[in-house]
Order: C-alpha cells, then structure tokens, then sequence
C-alpha cells in the first residue's frame, strides 16, 4: 500500500462502501453503514475525516457538501493486507491460510469449481 498505510477495521468498512460504490458523502457511507450495526453520523464523519488526513481519502467540495473518493486501490489494500497475514499468522504459508479459510466456512461448490479453475491456471503459467 502506499506509503504504508495500514486503515484499521472501521477505515476498511468505510472503504468497501466506497469502492463499491464510488464517490459518496458521509450522509450515504453513514446510511450504508447504519444498515449493518448501529453507528452515529458523527463517528461516521470523524472517521472519515482522520482518514482524509492520513491519505486514505480525498475529499472534494460539491455545491454545500462533500464527496469522499479512496486514494487507496482495493486490490493494492487487499494484497498488501493479505501479505501482512500471510507472513504474521500463517508462517508465510499460503497452504496454512487457504487450509485454514476454506475449513472455516462452507465453501459453495460455485466457489470450488472457481478455486479448481484458478489453481489450474497457476499450474499452467509455471510450465
């Protein structure tokens, strides 16, 4: 991630929202965010402000409000968090960490057939 930032796990709810989505107030981020577990606006917006001042967001003025974009790429985010677990819990061992995510949950035969088709292609490219 650039510059090492590492959003915390209220930065990446607020983050998912807005890599779904797009550009969006705190008014909508704090509405998506109200659907799931109770939250306050204010909590809302000072989150979201501290992350404007970290880097993580930007945010631009439209007419009286103001539209909050990420600066951090999903997939970057996802791969450098990913990395960080991979080598602080599983020891570097990717075999540990799909092991232990795919005996953690019901994984759906669609999910399997995606797995087997994603492995398979991995064997493809190293020949």
């Amino acid at each position: 991630m650039e510059k090492q930032i590492k959003p915390t796990e209220a930065e990446l709810e607020i983050l998912h929202i807005l890599w779904q989505t797009g550009p969006a107030s705190v008014k909508f981020v704090n509405d998506t965010l109200q659907a799931k577990k109770p939250v306050g606006y204010t909590t809302t917006l000072k989150i979201m402000q501290i992350m404007t001042q970290k880097g993580i967001l930007k945010r631009e003025k439209t007419g009286k409000s103001h539209l909050y974009i990420p600066v951090l790429q999903e997939h970057e985010t996802q791969n450098a968090l990913i990395n960080k677990l991979l080598e602080t819990a599983f020891g570097g061992s990717a075999l540990n960490l799909v092991m232990q995510a795919l005996g953690n949950r019901k994984t759906s035969n669609e999910e399997i057939e995606q797995i087997k088709e994603f492995l398979d292609h991995l064997q493809g490219e190293q020949k």
